[in-house]
């Protein structure tokens, strides 16, 4: 059976790096806390007047100059991200018009930190029904807008960047997505949430900081995000006849050191076939898969072969898993 295949991966991140000492002279906080809590050093962050496509449109040319596509090749283009330059415009469309993918359609999927894998998700579908197509899917965030940098408990968590992949339905029935399991429980929404900019909330008079800022209850989230992921990973494997046991790679959701712990504890998986860059770059929601996936094949960690696992888990809530054979 003909599988989805990534052809290429491709990440970037803004060039403004954010150390914890910097934030120790705007927070009360220190270097040691953010380290012992997070596993987080340093984050990137865009300028004054930067903008989602400033990195993505490099990490979208990176994923099809490893996959040796071109622009005009592509069909669809899957934006996973919460903060795209405009809110219309989508960042799928903005995607199209800056790359010059002229025949492909774009759209956004707004699964916050999950969006990137639910892309992923809705890009098999499309090519089981059309291996022929050729897909970029692109998650990346720029959450450093969203923050509120008063308050320690999200201002050190979060950084910017995204990544992408090339699909495309392959002849070789043994490489490709093998599973993916995608889910979401919208009755958990105030543990993780923007509330500003909707309906609900409109931007105008009574306008508030917090209603443009990302409030978190992370304690309660922590517990809800492991069990998810966990269940999720093992959905995933049982669904392809595979066990942890099998996963050359476990690529998380790159959001605090000790979620990723924990969760390879409870897969008994070794640390040693987690991929972490979290000490990079922070939680760039979407982001950080692609962007992750992007380190380890040019790393050289994943390899022709190589059984990949990708977990997440974000606002919404969502979570979800893709297993995939390189």
């Amino acid at each position: 059976m003909a599988r989805s295949v990534i052809l290429g991966t491709g990440s970037a991140a803004p060039g403004r790096v954010v150390t914890n000492l910097d934030l120790e002279a705007r927070l009360d906080t220190s270097d040691e806390w953010i380290t012992q809590r997070t596993g987080i050093r340093e984050r990137r962050m865009v300028e004054d007047g930067g903008k989602w496509s400033d990195f993505m449109v490099p990490a979208c040319r990176a994923a099809l100059e490893m996959a040796a596509v071109a622009p005009e090749e592509l069909d669809l283009i899957i934006a996973g991200t919460l903060t795209p330059d405009m809110f219309m415009p989508s960042g799928g469309c903005t995607l199209q018009a800056l790359l010059g993918a002229k025949k492909a359609t774009g759209f956004d999927v707004a699964a916050a930190c999950s969006g990137f894998v639910y892309g992923l998700t809705i890009a098999d579908r499309f090519l089981r029904a059309d291996p022929g197509m050729k897909i970029l899917v692109a998650g990346g965030e720029v959450i450093s807008q969203r923050l509120d940098w008063e308050d320690r408990t999200t201002a050190v968590l979060f950084g910017d960047g995204g990544g992408a992949a090339v699909l495309t339905g392959g002849e070789d029935g043994e490489r490709g997505i093998l599973s993916s399991r995608i889910y979401s429980d919208g009755s958990l929404w105030d543990l993780l949430y923007l509330p500003g900019g909707g309906s609900q909330t409109p931007y105008g008079e009574g306008f508030a900081k917090k209603d443009n800022t990302i409030q978190m209850r992370g304690n309660e989230l922590f517990k809800v995000a492991v069990k998810s992921m966990a269940r999720a990973c093992r959905d995933a494997l049982e669904e392809a006849g595979c066990g942890a046991e099998d996963v050359d790679l476990v690529i998380p959701h790159q959001a605090n050191l000790r979620i990723i712990q924990t969760l390879a504890g409870l897969m008994k998986v070794p640390m040693e076939k987690v991929y972490v860059n979290i000490h990079k770059y922070g939680n760039t929601s979407a982001g950080t898969i692609p962007l992750a996936l992007d380190e380890a094949v040019r790393e050289g960690r994943v390899q022709r072969g190589s059984l990949v696992l990708l977990p997440v888990f974000g606002g919404g809530l969502t979570w979800g898993a893709v297993l995939l054979r390189w």
